[in-house]
């Protein structure tokens, strides 16, 4: 339910004409800020207004990225599966430490070496 709503945030606040809005909110508000000779509340309020919008957003952002990172990823095992040349090490390689990752990147080029050598 949490994911839903904030997935549909996401579609929306990532809308075209709604950074359009956002960009001339905040023009007008530079402006009214001015306008009132730079008080100091309303410049505090308005730092803390956008502040708060910001963190929110990251959190928006990690999480629908994070979903589709998932999902991408989920697609990328399940080929790897299917293709019977395909090395089955790699699969779930995402979660494996720093040297296992190094070795399987070390391996992974050798055979394309080894591959590309005996094509020439």
């Amino acid at each position: 339910m949490t994911s839903k709503v904030v997935h549909r945030f996401d579609a929306w606040t990532t809308r075209p004409t709604i950074a359009i809005g956002v960009a001339v909110a905040v023009a007008a508000s530079w402006i009214a800020i001015a306008a009132g000779g730079f008080d100091q509340e309303v410049q505090v309020a308005f730092a803390t207004v956008c502040g708060g919008i910001t963190v929110a957003m990251v959190f928006v952002l990690q999480h629908t990225q994070r979903r589709q990172q998932i999902a991408l990823q989920l697609k990328l095992d399940e080929l790897v599966r299917a293709l019977p040349q395909a090395d089955d090490h790699l699969i779930g390689v995402e979660v494996s430490t720093d040297a296992e990752m190094m070795d399987h990147e070390a391996r992974t080029l050798d055979r394309f070496r080894a591959i590309r050598d005996d094509d020439a």
